[in-house]
């Protein structure tokens, strides 16, 4: 059973259905083979350069910050619920603003409020002046809330989605699932917007949404659920979404990657792949890490395998970021890696602070940023 695994809960339970639902996935987890080491690091001789610009450090963050760049600022939050806000060419604090409580998802951003869900499941947004609002939510949530268009959205474990004005938290509407999956990933899901359609990972599904009233415009299913046990069931969409104009690519837990016309609600294909975390799409690629440590890239166009790169197994790798002609791709070790984007040749290695890069690395115009779980917040400009 992968260790991946271990971050389900039982959907819509509470906490003492929570404890026998987390004993039950140990139990079911522990009889596995031993965790493979990672793969040693081989000498590198830097085919890109790339010059560290500025560091910063905002404190310990929890494993399911999503860091949010927008207008060019960096919005980050860490564990204890203190937001801040960075310029991303200089790495210079903007503003900086305390929700008071620990956060549990977060952040998101639209270039002037920033909003994040605490471990007591109180959706709060901020601004440089200091909380706005707070909203009390009905379920847990693991996936950052997204802020656009004068609203906040809110993708919850229970599989709903609610949509609340931005300006004062007014509850506008909710769209709740119909599916019966017992269980949820303790995973960031997928969330996020093309064009004003409002696209939402509901178990294994892309769904489109209006975002004025919730109602769906399409649903595509982008992995099936499999496997005799509810665990080998779990389908969900997660992680970041790789994106190219209308066409959408996403992963569906340890299932499949796959690629919606998000325009017209059809799927383009989908493909086999045993993962857990994001994608980058551009046109000529959708690129993503496996489970195993495996760098892959498929061809945009119908999903064909175009190269896959296996030296930097059992790492832990983060979700994509295409950068230039690289890929910027984080570890559990606190590396971040530069392969060709054209073949996966390896092209640089970047050290931060030892620490798990968190998410996967961003960018702000040309200069490459990475969050580490110590905090620490590490810019990098490619040549």
């Amino acid at each position: 059973m992968r260790p991946s695994v271990r971050r389900a809960i039982l959907r819509g339970a509470g906490r003492p259905a929570l404890a026998l639902a987390a004993a039950w996935l140990m139990s079911a987890c522990s009889s596995g083979p031993p965790k493979p080491q990672p793969a040693p690091l081989e000498p590198v001789v830097p085919l890109v350069e790339a010059r560290q610009v500025w560091t910063q450090s905002i404190g310990p963050v929890d494993a399911l910050l999503t860091p949010v760049v927008r207008d060019g600022q960096l919005a980050l939050a860490n564990a204890a619920g203190e937001v801040s806000v960075l310029d991303g060419e200089t790495g210079r604090l903007r503003w900086r603003a305390a929700a008071g409580a620990p956060m549990a998802a977060g952040v998101g951003f639209d270039g002037r409020r920033v909003a994040l869900v605490t471990r007591a499941s109180e959706l709060v947004v901020l601004t440089e002046a200091g909380v706005a609002w707070r909203q009390r939510l009905p379920a847990r949530v693991f996936t950052a809330p997204l802020v656009a268009g004068e609203r906040v959205f809110v993708l919850a474990g229970d599989r709903s989605v609610t949509a609340f004005d931005a300006r004062n938290g007014a509850r506008l509407w909710q769209q709740t699932s119909r599916g019966t999956e017992p269980l949820v990933l303790q995973e960031r899901g997928v969330l996020t917007a093309v064009g004003n359609t409002l696209v939402a990972g509901i178990g294994g599904r892309m769904v489109g949404l209006n975002p004025d009233n919730g109602n769906i415009r399409w649903d595509v299913a982008v992995g099936r659920t499999r496997g005799a046990t509810e665990v080998e069931r779990l389908v969900d969409l997660v992680g970041r979404t790789g994106r190219d104009g209308d066409v959408l690519c996403a992963r569906a837990f340890q299932v499949a990657i796959g690629c919606v016309d998000a325009a017209a609600g059809r799927l383009l294909w989908t493909q086999s792949a045993d993962g857990a975390t994001g994608v980058q799409a551009d046109a000529e690629r959708v690129y993503g890490t496996e489970a195993n440590g495996r760098v892959i890239a498929l061809a945009r166009r119908d999903g064909a395998r175009q190269w896959v790169n296996e030296r930097l197994l059992h790492r832990g790798l983060s979700a994509p970021l295409a950068i230039g002609r690289s890929l910027a791709i984080g570890d559990a070790q606190g590396y971040v890696h530069l392969l060709a984007r054209a073949d996966g040749a390896m092209l640089n290695r970047l050290s931060t602070d030892g620490s798990a890069i968190v998410e996967g690395p961003l960018a702000v115009g040309n200069t490459l940023i990475a969050v580490t779980r110590n905090g620490g917040v590490f810019a990098w400009r490619p040549q």
